[in-house]
């Protein structure tokens, strides 16, 4: 069975820092054999325990750029997948930023942890890569970081779009089409987005162009937690007829049945 589980939703230092939300990434389970951890930020490990996710079983790790909350636990999550390195596995994607020094910075990925697994693939925007039955393409996005990229994970029976942070763009859009789930970070409400974040209006855009099943909004700033993300969703949803659910931690979620979802941790 198919599964996505939220096990973080801040979308700003602010609240992550503050414990108001965790930022623990999210988790893309398909068929019980493959199992993705997306943007393994602080408290991923916690977060995963508590939702009954097995870090061993996770086959690749994802990660879109190199802020804190996005990779922060990336080499635990290695250690937890390999058990140490007492066996050697997973493959780790992200970008250049995150796994390769860039422009005199360090790369997050230690030495170390880069020995632990089988294969590591510094990824650029609009590549592919297949790993067993699921297509992964790498989508253009734009933020402070110019190496990020997104993902479009396109699995047997279901596509799932997870831009990561950026902000609006034609191309951004595009590259989404036919996507069924789209997980969309969006730290700030209406039309109060600032830097290179989305806000609400944004998300509508997107939406509107590329009609997906289902939208899954998160990532969510101190603003848009005082606006509620859950008006929010239903604002987005009667502006684009598409089902919204505003995500909270512990959130799981069947890709292939879009009204069966609950959330075993209590959010804000």
């Amino acid at each position: 069975m198919a599964q996505i589980v939220f096990l973080g939703t801040a979308g700003s230092a602010a609240v992550a820092s503050k414990n108001i939300r965790s930022s623990g990434g999210i988790i893309l389970k398909i068929d019980d054999s493959l199992q993705f951890h997306l943007d393994p930020g602080p408290g991923a490990l916690q977060k995963a325990r508590e939702c009954n996710i097995n870090p061993n079983h996770t086959t690749a790790v994802l990660v879109t750029h190199n802020h804190i909350n996005h990779c922060n636990d990336l080499n635990l999550v290695i250690e937890a997948m390999t058990h140490s390195g007492l066996e050697r596995r997973g493959v780790i994607l992200g970008s250049k930023s995150v796994l390769q020094p860039v422009d005199g910075g360090h790369p997050f990925i230690t030495r170390y942890h880069q020995n632990l697994v089988e294969r590591i693939i510094p990824l650029e925007k609009n590549h592919k890569i297949a790993i067993e039955s699921v297509e992964i393409q790498t989508i253009p996005v734009e933020h402070a970081d110019p190496t990020a990229i997104g993902f479009k994970l396109i699995c047997p029976h279901f596509t799932v779009g997870y831009p990561g942070d950026t902000i609006f763009t034609p191309q951004l859009a595009e590259s989404l089409k036919g996507t069924d789930v789209l997980i969309l970070n969006v730290p700030y409400p209406g039309k109060r987005g600032q830097g290179l974040n989305l806000d609400s209006d944004a998300a509508i855009k997107i939406i509107n162009h590329i009609k997906p099943r289902l939208v899954i909004i998160t990532h969510f700033g101190l603003e848009m937690l005082k606006a509620d993300p859950m008006f929010e969703a239903r604002t987005i949803q009667q502006a684009t007829g598409v089902q919204t659910i505003a995500a909270s931690d512990g959130l799981t979620i069947s890709p292939t049945g879009y009204g069966n979802y609950h959330s075993p941790i209590k959010g804000f």
